[in-house]
């Protein structure tokens, strides 16, 4: 049902139950003005008739029936003469007011009072005065039938009337209702016009505002999803690049460990055979070679000192717990005032190839920064993991962090380190810690990593 048939049934049904208020109001007036003439005009016509045709009777029989026949009709009433027998001897005549012509007997019961008669005796007989309420009955029914015509064609008006205007009233809301449809079939350019109702013209300012709130979120996220593309993109190439470059740090550690490792590890053996051979014959050739193998074996520790920078052998063969531990090692050889405290619990975490580097690079980073720019005397490694996480804390009693070290242009290697823990779905952060010094953390999800190692 729609709104604009609501209204019409609405107002029909107020309009009927206020026409039939009206008639029931004006049927009781009329009974009571039918009951009032009637009975006054029995009342009146009897006392006229008693004064009257007791002269009139007293002269005989014919004379009051003169006088009666003279008479005629009176209102509202029925005259009847009667003789001594009770043989009717005069009856007046009908009404000629709207005469083949009588109300319904149900509305003429509804209106006529209880029919009255007044005897008047008579020497010679009888005379009848009988109220007669058929005209007064008549007249009320034509007015009540000229009532219900005039209200029926009042109620067509009024519902005419109001299906025009309310029709002109909600006509806005079907094109509301069709811009909402568009809107809803994806349209985001439907806009509605100024509406001349109060109402409807703040519906479609609504609605309009709206749209410009849906097409400016759209956009945004649209501009929200296609960065997030281009930064899914860019990490994927961050990503490849970081790969196919630890790829060749790890190939040129494994020639520089197996190839040229053993070459120089050769060439120091040739020397110092040289250097025993020409003991007694050649001082100088021997000096010579013997420098040969010093120069070789530098070379060879040099080397060995490169190959975990490039990459960390040991964590492919033996994992991070062993890489961590030998990083810690090497550091606390070369600084020997300092002071490094290593703890490892991984429990039943198992890590990827790809999660446990990012952890060394991150201690490996951590370390360097800790040493170089912070002059720490104290270090706190500490890796732990659980069923879902891995996290790595780095904590150092060095100068700490400058108040502006955000915004220089530096820290390539904590760009790099947290563009590769983003990539796979942790977290880095680098803070101030207390008393002073920094701290650095490193979070890994435990099903990225894996999903990094089936990648």
């Amino acid at each position: 049902m729609t709104l604009r048939l609501k209204i019409n049934l609405i107002v029909g049904t107020l309009t009927l139950l206020f026409i039939a208020a009206v008639i029931l109001l004006q049927l009781r007036s009329l009974r009571e003005a039918v009951h009032e003439e009637v009975v006054a005009a029995n009342r009146v016509a009897a006392q006229m008739l008693n004064r009257t045709a007791s002269r009139y009777a007293a002269q005989g029989g014919p004379a009051i029936l003169n006088f009666l026949q003279g008479m005629g009709r009176v209102r509202s009433n029925d005259i009847t003469l009667l003789d001594r027998e009770g043989q009717e001897l005069y009856r007046s005549p009908p009404s000629l007011y709207k005469t083949g012509r009588d109300a319904p007997a149900w509305f003429a019961q509804l209106v006529s009072p209880p029919i009255s008669t007044q005897a008047i005796d008579l020497p010679d007989g009888k005379l009848l005065v009988r109220a007669n309420a058929s005209r007064a009955a008549l007249d009320a029914w034509d007015y009540v039938r000229q009532l219900l015509i005039v209200s029926l064609l009042l109620l067509l008006a009024v519902n005419a009337l109001v299906f025009w205007l309310v029709g002109s009233s909600v006509r806005p809301f079907g094109q509301i209702v069709g811009a909402l449809n568009q809107l809803q079939a994806g349209r985001l350019d439907v806009r509605l016009p100024r509406f001349a109702g109060t109402e409807a013209a703040a519906i479609g300012s609504a609605f309009n505002r709206m749209v410009d709130q849906l097409e400016h979120q759209f956009e945004t996220e649209g501009r929200a999803l296609r960065a997030e593309l281009q930064l899914s993109n860019s990490r994927e190439l961050t990503r490849w690049i970081d790969q196919q470059i630890e790829r060749e740090r790890h190939m040129i550690a494994r020639e520089l460990h197996d190839e040229l490792g053993q070459s120089v590890t050769a060439m120091r053996s040739m020397a110092l055979s040289i250097a025993q051979r020409m003991h007694a014959l050649d001082p100088q050739a021997e000096a010579a070679a013997r420098l040969i193998a010093d120069e070789s074996s530098r070379l060879y520790d040099a080397m060995h000192g490169m190959i975990p920078r490039l990459t960390p052998l040991l964590l492919d063969n033996f994992g991070l717990t062993e890489a961590l531990r030998d990083l810690v090692e090497r550091t606390r050889l070369s600084q020997p005032d300092l002071r490094l405290t290593l703890s490892i619990e991984l429990g039943q975490s198992v890590l990827g190839s790809d999660a446990a580097l990012a952890l060394y690079r991150a201690a490996q980073e951590g370390i360097s920064n800790a040493l170089r720019h912070g002059q720490a005397q104290t270090l706190l490694l500490a890796v732990e993991g659980s069923a879902t996480t891995v996290s790595l804390r780095l904590q150092d009693d060095g100068q700490g962090l400058p108040a502006d070290w955000s915004d220089r242009a530096g820290h390539y290697g904590l760009r790099w380190l947290t563009e590769r823990v983003e990539a796979l779905g942790g977290a880095l952060v680098v803070e101030s810690a207390q008393p002073r010094g920094v701290c650095l953390l490193v979070q890994l999800p435990i099903d990225a990593a894996a999903a990094a190692v089936a990648s």
